[in-house]
């Protein structure tokens, strides 16, 4: 399966090395002014008291200010972290030439405990379990060291989640420390009251040339709905999900609120009516001949066709033997974003298995290409989300294949109905989720008294799975099942594209794409016997992968893929393991994997191929 990566910059690294340089002569000339060491504490005081201090001088002005200002800065530091009683013991070496010396030993002494801790809500917010979960999570609790940054970052989190929820003339009525210098001990009050809670007032759209009933659809809550910035959040998703908008700004209007309602007003900027994307890439050692196969892919899309939101994208690609052409045409039904009218037209060429001829002289098979094909399609899909976010589509489509398969010629036509549901759970919204689950399940029908060459039934279903453990350690499984149900004296009538091949970044790392598969010995017309992978009426294949972080956008992984298509009674599972490197780049992972395979098949020698792909995995 090929893939095309773009670079958008290369002047992030030169930056990069610009901004070390500088930071470097500055560290220096520091260094030519004043040294400090710290001694005494554990590094958490010690980082404490480093940022107290803030940046060391560079001229002899600034080094008499620092050193005025240094035992104020050091009791300040071991305070804010709950030591009232610490001594600070200073050394200065005085030189006529080179930095001066600042030798800072300190004494924390004994830490001011947390005696009681006192939070009490007033207003509405009582009855908003938002707040019973914060209040379960504060970190801050009695025979704790007492840290002033923890009691800023509570009252901070507090105030967050009441503008979050729409608590806006919330107060604190207060908020206070008591300490006990003698006992060594600290009391905190935090009383806040979040008076009544906002709600949701008209939500009014401009900048847009779309039908206003388009728009007020794709609002998450009803007027009156109680405010909270995860809604908000949530109608700018479905903005920006249309594909309509450059620019989409969401603004609660505060100014204008009245009896606790809040207007809120969206600023939208339609995207360019036309957009053309260019792709490049290649795949290498793919095809079975191992040659480097060059694709070049250009893409159109018209966002916004009409005021009716329909939208169009034409993706054109184009390789030595397999150019693919496919236009798609979506109509918005009852929701813009869940309920869709898709119609696809396409034309696709492209390559399966492998084909041999036999040598006598060498008693082996020699490969002499692959299984060909050209496909027409025109399809109608209708897609839908329901309420419990399934994804559920049914569709139509009429493909008509041609190629030929034991020096016979074929160009079968099928009409196939089919109907479709898929779900996926994401433990983020990121494009390299820490954990999900997606399945998906599928079933197409086709039949001869509605006009198809032959009566044919594909049962489908995928499933992957993702988790991570200990924060560094990542899984990914994943298990393909499939079937065609059709009259075996037929089988050479099914289309390739409508069969089951293995091999690839999606199945079986270590093989190249869409080789592995059933094959059959003929004899053609000038007595030499052939062999042709022709792919299988079931597929069986899964995989499980472990990636560990090194750092947080790099990660190494390994893997095991195994499986294959197959017939009636002729599993041949193969077997690939390898391992690779992988970027978490913005745009999403760019994985460079080796994957090697442990078997040689019939029609397969151990091979082992290199897959560059980019995407997240759900």
């Amino acid at each position: 399966m090929q893939r095309f990566l773009q670079i958008t910059s290369l002047s992030f690294r030169l930056h990069l090395l610009l901004g070390l340089s500088l930071l470097t002569s500055v560290s220096l000339a520091a260094d030519n002014v004043l040294t400090l060491s710290v001694n005494g504490v554990d590094e958490a005081l010690k980082r404490n008291i480093l940022a107290h201090l803030g940046a060391m001088p560079d001229s002899e002005v600034q080094r008499r200010a620092f050193l005025f200002n240094v035992e104020d800065n050091v009791t300040t530091a071991l305070q804010s972290m709950g030591y009232y009683h610490g001594e600070v013991e200073d050394h200065l070496v005085e030189k006529d030439k080179g930095p001066w010396e600042l030798t800072l030993t300190v004494k924390a002494g004994e830490p001011v405990k947390i005696q009681w801790v006192d939070i009490n809500f007033s207003g509405e917010m009582l009855d908003d379990r938002a707040f019973d979960k914060w209040l379960a999570d504060v970190n801050i609790k009695p025979g704790d060291t007492l840290n002033h940054g923890m009691y800023s970052d509570v009252k901070s989190q507090l105030v967050t989640l009441a503008l979050a929820r729409g608590y806006f003339d919330g107060e604190f009525t207060e908020s206070q420390i008591k300490i006990n210098r003698d006992l060594n001990t600290a009391q905190i009050s935090l009383h806040f009251n979040s008076g009544a809670r906002y709600h949701f007032g008209q939500v009014s759209f401009e900048g847009h040339t779309l039908e206003p009933d388009i728009l007020t659809k794709l609002i998450p809550f009803k007027e009156d709905a109680s405010y909270s910035t995860r809604r908000v959040s949530a109608l700018n998703r479905q903005l920006l999900d249309t594909g309509y908008f450059s620019n989409i700004k969401v603004i609660p209007q505060l100014d204008l609120a009245k009896d606790n309602q809040l207007p809120v007003k969206v600023e939208l900027t339609n995207k360019a009516s036309h957009s053309i994307e260019l792709g490049l890439g290649g795949d290498i050692g793919q095809s079975s001949d191992k040659t480097f196969d060059p694709r070049v892919r250009v893409t159109w899309r018209t966002p916004q066709i009409n005021k009716y939101g329909h939208s169009q994208e034409t993706s054109l690609e184009w390789s030595p033997d397999r150019p693919k052409f496919l236009t798609t045409y979506t109509i918005p039904l009852t929701h813009p974003l869940d309920d869709q009218l898709k119609i696809r037209l396409g034309l696709q060429r492209d390559k399966y298995g492998v084909t041999q001829i036999y040598e006598p002289e060498n008693r082996d098979f020699r490969n002499t290409g692959q299984l060909e094909s050209t496909k027409y399609l025109l399809g109608l899909l209708r897609q839908q989300r329901l309420d419990n976010q399934w994804l559920m589509s049914y569709s139509l489509d009429a493909i008509r294949e041609e190629y030929t398969q034991s020096d016979v010629d074929y160009n079968p036509s099928f009409y196939l109905a089919g109907i479709n549901f898929s779900k996926t759970t994401r433990g983020d919204n990121s494009l390299d989720p820490k954990s999900g689950y997606r399945q998906t399940y599928s079933l197409d029908y086709a039949d001869p008294y509605l006009g198809s060459e032959t009566r044919l039934a594909r049962l489908q279903a995928k499933f992957k799975w993702i988790d991570t453990f200990f924060d560094n350690h990542r899984i990914v499984a994943r298990m393909d099942l499939a079937a065609n149900l059709a009259n075996e004296d037929e089988l050479a009538l099914i289309p390739p594209s409508l069969r089951y091949f293995a091999g690839g970044d999606q199945t079986i790392r270590g093989y190249g794409y869409q080789e592995l598969g059933p094959y059959l010995d003929y004899i053609d017309a000038d007595g030499n016997v052939n062999r042709e992978v022709i792919g299988g009426r079931y597929l069986m294949v899964g995989s499980v992968e472990y990636q560990y972080y090194v750092t947080p956008t790099w990660r190494v992984a390994t893997f095991v893929d195994a499986g294959n298509a197959f017939d009636n009674n002729q599993f041949e599972p193969v077997v690939s393991v390898g391992g690779g490197i992988h970027w978490i780049s913005p745009i999403g992972p760019i994985k460079l994997d080796l994957g090697v395979g442990l078997k040689e098949t019939d029609t397969i020698d151990r091979s082992w191929r290199i897959h560059l792909t980019m995407g997240t995995e759900l």
